[in-house]
């Protein structure tokens, strides 16, 4: 068995979203406008009703889950898997700065390319361990029950790319999500296993 549903919801927005800072894998916390779009959106992501809430260790993911665990009365299971994509030496600095003194490399990662030599991970690489703990957890499930997975923008994008059952390196059509938006999967009787219901829903 596996879940009929998957709904994948990123986190609140922290200081680096504001900032224009890329944040990789850095471990930056909700600041007050963050903590606030995740209690709202709790309310309506709830409505899902989720029989497991799984997120990101990352504390910004952990507490945007908790905000609906509460309503829910679970607890949140965290998986390293559903981490954002590492981003290398370019973790933490301004967009502006990256394009200065990587001029090329950005070009090639905005137009949905690889970065080399910055020490990114591939989006490859993230959509297969991304896809990897969605399907591991949505199997744990029955055929009635929906997943709540709460992660981070890229690797949310690239996560459903694989689950459609795209190649993420070479397939870039799947946008990321807003601050407390959320995306919606449909278990599938076919291959792909699954089907994008609704994608970056606003609270």
């Amino acid at each position: 068995m596996t879940a009929r549903r998957v709904v994948l919801w990123r986190h609140g927005q922290t200081d680096y979203n504001v900032a224009g800072r890329l944040q990789g894998q850095v471990d930056i916390p909700l600041n007050e406008t963050g903590r606030a779009q995740a209690k709202q959106a709790a309310r309506l992501v709830a409505e899902f009703h989720p029989a497991l809430v799984v997120s990101s260790d990352l504390s910004r993911a952990v507490a945007t889950a908790q905000a609906a665990a509460e309503f829910l009365g679970l607890d949140v299971v965290t998986d390293e898997r559903v981490r954002e994509r590492s981003f290398g030496t370019w973790e933490g600095l301004h967009d502006t700065e990256i394009a200065e003194r990587w001029p090329e490399e950005n070009a090639a990662w905005r137009a949905g390319g690889h970065p080399e030599g910055v020490g990114a991970e591939t989006r490859g690489a993230v959509a297969t361990r991304f896809a990897a703990a969605v399907q591991e957890h949505a199997e744990a499930l029955d055929g009635e029950q929906t997943l709540l997975v709460v992660a981070h923008g890229a690797c949310i994008a690239v996560g459903i790319t694989a689950l459609l059952g795209l190649d993420a390196d070479q397939w870039a059509g799947v946008r990321g999500l807003g601050n407390c938006h959320w995306s919606v999967l449909q278990a599938s009787p076919r291959e792909p296993r699954w089907r994008l219901e609704a994608h970056n829903i606003a609270p």
